[in-house]
């Protein structure tokens, strides 16, 4: 608790800095900053979880805010989100085994309900973390953290508040939370650690936490259809000699058709090649003399991409019609979770739409391998 009160000092010197910032530069407009104390309970989301459950956790998380005004065409389409740059400390209340993680996200915040005073949001940010403890064998031995086998993790965190408004500086806010780090299995073993509790912050905006709206009349974006074709590349620890890091390579395709000129609903089918499958088989000698062959799976898949200027969040939901022997005990369904980052975004011409992308796959709490690659849409 003493490094989050240092935490939330060095808040208070930020908040100093921004009000100096503001009396002489006006592109703080929108700009603010908000601090959340949270304090939840590690869930135990699988019977593999064995590690010993604190009684508390707790974090701090500071976000730099910035309230969209109308400067873009997708702040009015997206209906003025809040996007922001957050960094989390969490002390999952057990060091010797949990240790403590900082993660560092972009995220957005969307309205849900908004009124004079009060209005109701959701976060949601995906970013990078640091654990310093993590499963191990040699010093420093800690074997009962089964959860976590990297320093170096994906970390997501979504958050839900019902907020007040003071005055057009300040605003209190109060909710609830989830925070989830893994390393998508690229180091074993990977359960992954999930916090779930509440929380209490304060939010400062050296302008006003409402900025004037620029509103004008936008075009309505057809609801077009593409073909989409994305190709992309994971990796995996292999259960086999060595232990090695090895790909996954993926490759969609999809149809696309846009929708309330911000969002996109998909539905396509993937095929997805395991060189930890195949490396598997070679090690413990199971489908010999195919062990190529059925080191792979596929696919039929729907979700939606939530358009945010140039960048997609993506939920996607899938129903395997091909299994390797590997898979989570034969579970017939994954979800991706991630975004899209475009490169080129336009109405006309061959090519409308390249992107890069990373996502994460999933069954349900357990992640299975990270994907990052590039796309297109004609």
């Amino acid at each position: 608790m003493p490094r989050m009160y240092r935490w939330f000092l060095c808040f208070l010197i930020m908040v100093s800095a921004f009000q100096a910032g503001a009396q002489q530069d006006t592109l703080m407009k929108g700009m603010g900053l908000e601090c959340n104390f949270l304090a939840g309970k590690i869930i135990k989301h699988t019977h593999k979880f064995t590690a010993p459950i604190p009684s508390l956790s707790e974090a701090l998380d500071i976000n730099l805010v910035w309230q969209t005004y109308g400067k873009k065409d997708w702040h009015q389409r997206c209906g003025y989100p809040q996007v922001g740059l957050g960094i989390t400390y969490t002390d999952y209340g057990n060091n010797l085994v949990f240790g403590r993680c900082v993660g560092l996200y972009p995220n957005i915040q969307i309205p849900l309900v908004r009124g004079r005073q009060i209005e109701w949001v959701v976060r949601i940010g995906d970013g990078i973390a640091y654990v310093t403890r993590r499963y191990s064998r040699t010093n420093p031995v800690d074997t009962v953290n089964t959860a976590i086998g990297s320093h170096i993790n994906d970390f997501g965190i979504f958050m839900t508040d019902l907020r007040y408004r003071i005055n057009e500086h300040w605003q209190v806010q109060c909710g609830a939370n989830l925070t989830h780090i893994s390393n998508a299995d690229y180091h074993n073993p990977n359960l992954g650690v999930n916090m779930a509790g509440a929380h209490f912050g304060v939010r400062y905006f050296p302008e006003n936490n409402r900025p004037a709206k620029v509103k004008r009349e936008l075009p309505q974006l057809s609801n077009r259809w593409l073909t989409q074709l994305r190709v992309g590349i994971g990796f995996n620890e292999a259960n086999a000699t060595g232990n090695p890091e090895l790909p996954t390579y993926v490759v969609s395709m999809y149809e696309s058709r846009r929708w309330a000129s911000r969002n996109k609903l998909f539905a396509g089918i993937d095929y997805a090649y395991h060189e930890a499958t195949h490396a598997f088989y070679n090690t413990w000698g199971i489908n010999i003399g195919k062990e190529r062959a059925t080191a792979w799976d596929g696919t039929i898949f729907a979700g939606n991409e939530f358009l945010v200027g140039r960048v997609g969040i993506i939920a996607q939901v899938g129903y395997y019609y091909r299994l390797t022997y590997l898979k989570y005990g034969n579970d017939k369904f994954n979800e991706k979770l991630g975004g899209n980052l475009y490169l080129i975004k336009r109405e006309n011409g061959v090519l409308k739409e390249l992107f890069i992308t990373a996502l994460l796959t999933t069954h349900m709490a357990v992640a299975e391998y990270a994907e990052f690659g590039i796309g297109a849409g004609i």
